[in-house]
């Protein structure tokens, strides 16, 4: 059965995060970090089949150089808690022909992403072995660009006004304003959005190659599912399991499968009881 997993989250500075270090580890690709003035490589990092910049229109061709581009894209947030970079990791269904792997994922990014006018840097990963864990980590720029490529503030300033439409001044003598944002992609809509394309897209290719499984990406709750989400693993954990080294949160995901099993004998033993 295809896995629904997928992953959101922020490259945060705040969280002592780099882009250009996303951007090493997802590629495999040795990058130099102009922030901290440290090269970034991953070289335990197997399995990386596929690597690929999509630009709008409007981006400039050197930010099809992974090292031009996230270093650009971290020169221009001046903040101690600045967002660097959106990062996406997308399970890609087993049962599609590996040939289609990149395809699928750059049809979904040219269409939800780049379309509006982020950049869009992908990584096909395929761990040993092979078509046992195809999945795709996905990094998105977070700020708009005009039409000569130059990246355009996140929020700009937007004046109150009153009923009669004139703005209102505070007792400060300065007047009354908010900040809002340039673009709408952090709104919280879109996760539920882009979530629900990956389903569609994912089933469209499955059922292209014949083949029976579908996705979907509702939670076990909104499906009527009984069963117990199991807590994600970070790549640490993963690697200690690897290693047979048993952590906390491994330990945990045991014990929810287990449980699960049993209460799928259970509703069997009810369903036969039943029959």
């Amino acid at each position: 059965m295809p896995c629904p997993h997928n992953e959101i989250t922020i490259v945060q500075r705040s969280q002592r995060q780099s882009a250009v270090a996303a951007a090493a580890y997802q590629s495999g690709e040795k990058l130099f970090c102009e922030y901290d003035q440290q090269v970034k490589h991953y070289p335990e990092k197997r399995g990386i089949v596929h690597n690929e910049i999509l630009l709008p229109p409007n981006a400039p061709q050197e930010y099809a150089d992974r090292n031009t581009l996230w270093n650009a894209a971290e020169a221009v947030e001046k903040q101690w808690n600045s967002q660097l970079a959106r990062r996406w990791v997308l399970t890609i269904p087993r049962e599609i022909p590996p040939d289609q792997y990149a395809v699928l994922v750059r049809e979904f990014c040219q269409k939800q992403f780049v379309s509006k006018g982020m950049i869009a840097d992908f990584a096909i990963h395929d761990p040993h072995p092979p078509g046992h864990n195809p999945h795709a980590h996905v990094m998105l720029t977070m700020r708009a660009m005009d039409e000569h490529g130059k990246w355009l503030p996140k929020s700009r300033k937007v004046y109150d006004l009153d009923e009669s439409g004139e703005r209102i001044k505070l007792p400060s003598g300065r007047w009354k304003s908010h900040k809002e944002d340039t673009v709408d992609w952090n709104d919280q809509k879109y996760c539920e959005i882009w979530r629900h394309e990956w389903e569609v897209i994912q089933n469209r290719y499955l059922e292209a190659n014949d083949r029976p499984e579908r996705v979907d990406l509702r939670s076990y709750a909104r499906q009527g599912l009984d069963i117990i989400p199991t807590v994600h693993e970070g790549a640490a954990v993963q690697q200690m399991e690897k290693r047979g080294i048993q952590t906390n949160i491994g330990n945990l995901n045991r014990e929810i499968k287990a449980a699960n099993r049993l209460m799928k004998s259970i509703r069997q033993l009810i369903q036969n009881l039943k029959g």
